[in-house]
């Protein structure tokens, strides 16, 4: 995991997250300085600013999808994390002071996948 999280964190710093909806022109290409990852079940694609990847929620959240998914995942970051919890712990991230706030959510999540869907 800290191979990951040294590889990704390698992307320059830029502005905030935001939803990344797919166009006419196929995928929108993500910002400078963030790193694409898919949500959920619905597999929602999202750009996270590359620094947020090393704050406790989001290492919680990479372990998480390392247990589910395995190192070997090719192609995207998959968070194993329904949609609208994400995003509340990205608000969080993002405002700073909730840094504490965000990790207390994710480890509340349940530890089986089919237990996370629910917990919403």
């Amino acid at each position: 995991m800290k191979q990951l999280i040294r590889r990704l964190t390698r992307v320059a710093d830029a502005g905030e997250y935001e939803r990344l909806m797919a166009g006419k022109e196929g995928r929108e290409r993500v910002p400078e300085g963030h790193v694409p990852v898919y949500v959920g079940e619905e597999m929602e694609r999202f750009a996270v600013r590359a620094e947020l990847l090393g704050l406790p929620a989001f290492l919680e959240l990479l372990r998480r999808s390392a247990q589910e998914y395995g190192y070997e995942q090719s192609g995207v970051l998959r968070i194993p994390c329904p949609v609208p919890l994400f995003r509340r712990v990205l608000r969080l991230m993002l405002a700073g002071g909730s840094v504490e706030a965000a990790e207390e959510i994710v480890r509340a999540l349940p530890e089986e996948p089919a237990a996370v869907a629910a917990f919403q």
